[in-house]
């Protein structure tokens, strides 16, 4: 026996139906006071009528009604099984009991599908089976929904087909409330079972889907495919080697370890390269802790290499693929050229002239510009500031100590070079003020704006105190380059704090916008907080760093020259190494930013001269880029002003991937050869635990019930258990339908015309 009822439902609040109520009836005394004043002309009279029909026809649209036919019936309802597809599935974390390694989520639920899980179900259901959020690869599985009544072997089979790409890989993601959504369009359906990991990325939250369909009363069941937390693992995640390394120092290798293990681990990590094991570290990885260290690599012969960085397999870990990275490096056999200059031989002076000296890496040339006794002279010293471009163009970096403008020292055209050198050329600028305040001087010239910190013009000279104070690193300043005096970051804090201190600051207001602080003052402070005394900026596509006290000789107490050298070394480095990312005789070529993502703008600068050795101020420059050996674009590099020979020019990667570059300029027969590495950000990420708190939500919220994937029977079984769905709903939507909607415009139409026939304004 069938029976059927129907009524109007109207999706808005009692007292919007109550005001639009208010409004027609005021619409009608409106046109019957019309009506009775112009009842003469009975041309008026039905086209008022019609106007009051119109009218009354858009407020019952507005109030969006839909007829609603509810049938009591006998019929089979439908299931809609939602399989997860994404590139997170890919995780390796199921394990089964009969399993000597994890699985991936996908197997996991491949398997589950081969045993066709659902069977059950088909004596009491209909079941249709769908896949969403598939990967952007061209064999990915991606079934069209079926209609209502498809066989289920069908759609087993056509969910394995080949399709077409799903797109770009930073566009794929994982849409669960896409799913729900789509999973509403099927007629009869009773309940939706979910297979998942959880992890959605993209779209809005999924219990709003949740939410409507419990309004319509059908319960979601979750499967949570996946472990909800890590499995014991070591992960080494990072090995940050850089482009290249010099053949004369003992190259820094950071890389950074993952502990998802319940204890402690001691092991050895080994660095392996063209002569077998080329470099190794004991290490302790804390329980469920992530480290950082470095390995410290000698290079024996120039030239690029292939390295690999491993980790020895622990008998309790679970993952055995993730304990290794691979990496190209380029060992060379160059000089970094060094330019101090300073006012008086403080200490500060002497001890970092002799530290930059025996550096076998750097060439450091002095320009001690005294005020009573003159320019210092003898092995390694210049008479007078460079007076061309071509010959400051030279110096990778350049140490301005306590020394200013003025006679017998700077003048306003060396600090327009300097600015220049920085700006167009790479190279880098470190301020190192001291007690005569000559530095003051600076702040109005050219590279006043390259400081990387304000100073109080009231106190030229700085502050001394009786009281040793010391450099406190920041959040910043821990793990940087610069800081490291240790292969380990925590060893690393402790000597930085055992360091000797200061008794002079210089008189430091605050940082500039822009700059990097990595160390403050331990105790003096203002009102912008503690005193920046170690701080950097990029300027231009060069570097600057300020470095607030005049104790740095100091840190030679009780351990010799370790960490001075060290820090001084690293300084020179980390400013020179842009310059030195790629070049040849002629021409020097740099990249920003090193690790570009597809889709980013990369910007290219090239510095090119001519035979004579004087910068090319006019001429073209082209990079040519290709990709696997296949040419792609080609960019035109122009001259930038200042005539430092110095051209850029910019290009979007569409790939990802390495591209090769060619950079040329014919008139002045210089080119040089690079490569960028372009990664593809992803919206899905692999090896995170299964969001099952997402799951458990969705279902409690549709009255339905979650579970995990060991538990798959009772699921299937609590669906065949729900009881018959008393009625069967159908809507239609008045206020939606096209035919309505061209009444309505024609009943208005109909009217307007009428108005003009019978000649009203």
């Amino acid at each position: 026996m069938t029976t059927a009822t129907s009524y109007w439902d109207f999706s808005q609040p009692t007292w919007v139906l109550v005001a639009g109520g208010v409004l027609v009836l005021a619409c009608v005394w409106l046109s019957f006071r019309n009506i009775a004043r112009n009842w003469s002309d009975k041309r008026f009279v039905p086209l008022e009528l019609l106007r009051l029909v119109v009218v009354g026809l858009l407020m019952f649209t507005l109030f969006r009604p839909e007829r609603v036919h509810m049938t009591s019936k006998a019929v089979r309802p439908l299931v809609a099984v939602l399989c997860d597809a994404s590139l997170s599935m890919t995780t390796r974390d199921v394990v089964a009991s009969d399993a000597e390694e994890p699985e991936t989520r996908a197997q996991w639920l491949s398997t589950a599908r081969d045993k066709k899980f659902w069977a059950p179900l088909e004596k009491r259901y209909d079941v249709v089976l769908e896949e969403f959020s598939p990967p952007p690869t061209p064999t990915t599985s991606t079934a069209t929904p079926p209609s209502v009544g498809t066989n289920t072997n069908a759609v087993a089979a056509a969910a394995t087909e080949p399709t077409q790409p799903y797109g770009n890989d930073e566009d794929h993601g994982t849409d669960l409330d896409l799913a729900l959504e789509k999973a509403l369009n099927y007629d009869r359906l009773r309940a939706v079972l979910l297979l998942s990991d959880g992890d959605w990325n993209k779209g809005r939250p999924p219990l709003a889907a949740a939410t409507k369909l419990r309004l319509r009363g059908i319960p979601v069941f979750t499967v949570t495919v996946g472990s909800d937390r890590h499995l014991p693992d070591l992960d080494l995640e990072k090995v940050s080697a850089p482009a290249y390394g010099l053949m004369v120092e003992r190259v820094s290798l950071p890389f950074t370890v993952q502990s998802r293990m319940p204890r402690d681990v001691k092991t050895t990590i080994v660095l392996r390269g063209p002569s077998g094991v080329e470099a190794s570290k004991d290490i302790v990885i804390p329980a469920m802790r992530r480290i950082q260290s470095s390995v410290m690599l000698r290079p024996k012969t120039p030239g690029d290499f292939r390295f690999t960085m491993k980790l020895p397999i622990e008998k309790d870990e679970l993952f055995k693929d993730n304990n290794e990275k691979s990496f190209s490096m380029s060992l060379r056999r160059e000089l970094l050229k060094v330019l101090v200059v300073e006012s008086r031989p403080r200490w500060e002076y002497r001890f970092l002239r002799n530290a930059l000296s025996r550096d076998p890496a750097v060439v450091v040339r002095c320009l001690l510009l005294h005020s009573e006794m003159g320019p210092g002279e003898g092995a390694g010293y210049i008479s007078s500031f460079p007076e061309t471009k071509e010959e400051l163009s030279q110096y990778d970096v350049v140490f301005l100590g306590d020394v200013g403008v003025g006679d017998g020292e700077l003048t306003e055209k060396n600090v327009e070079m300097l600015k220049g050198l920085v700006e167009q050329q790479g190279s880098g600028l470190v301020f190192l003020p001291g007690g005569l305040g000559r530095q003051m001087t600076l702040m109005s010239t050219a590279i006043g704006s390259l400081m990387p910190v304000l100073i109080d013009e009231a106190k030229p000279r700085g502050s001394g105190f009786s009281i040793e104070s010391k450099l406190s690193l920041t959040s910043r300043g821990r793990g940087h380059l610069l800081t490291m005096l240790a292969t380990d970051v925590s060893v690393d804090q402790g000597i930085w704090r055992r360091l000797p201190g200061f008794y002079w600051h210089a008189p430091v207001v605050r940082s500039r916008m822009g700059s990097e602080v990595l160390a403050v003052h331990s105790v003096a402070r203002n009102q912008h907080g503690r005193l920046p005394l170690l701080v950097t900026r990029e300027c231009g596509n060069g570097k600057t760093l300020f470095m607030g006290t005049d104790a740095a000789w100091r840190w030679r107490k009780g351990v010799e020259d370790v960490y001075h050298y060290r820090f001084w070394g690293q300084v020179v480095r980390w400013m020179a190494h842009q310059r030195h990312l790629a070049h040849e005789e002629g021409i020097r070529f740099f990249f920003s930013p090193e690790s570009p993502q597809k889709g980013s703008r990369v910007f290219l600068h090239a510095t090119v001269f001519d035979k004579s050795g004087y910068p090319v101020k006019q001429g073209t420059v082209t990079a040519t880029i290709s990709i696997a050996g296949k040419r792609r674009e080609d960019v035109t590099l122009m001259a930038e002003k200042g005539e430092w020979g110095v051209f850029t020019g910019s290009f979007v990667p569409r790939e990802d991937g390495d591209h090769q570059l060619l950079i040329k300029c014919a008139e002045a027969g210089r080119e040089v050869k690079s490569q960028i590495s372009v990664a593809s950000p992803k919206r899905e990420r692999i090896g995170l635990p299964a969001r099952a708190r997402v799951l458990r939500e969705i279902a409690s919220r549709t009255g339905g019930s979650s579970a995990e994937g060991k538990d798959l029977k009772e699921i299937v079984a609590a669906i065949d258990e729900l009881p018959e769905a008393r009625s069967v709903q159908e809507r239609f939507r008045l206020w939606c339908h096209p035919l309505w909607a061209a009444l309505v415009v024609g009943l208005f139409g109909l009217y307007w015309t009428g108005r003009k026939l019978i000649g009203m304004v």
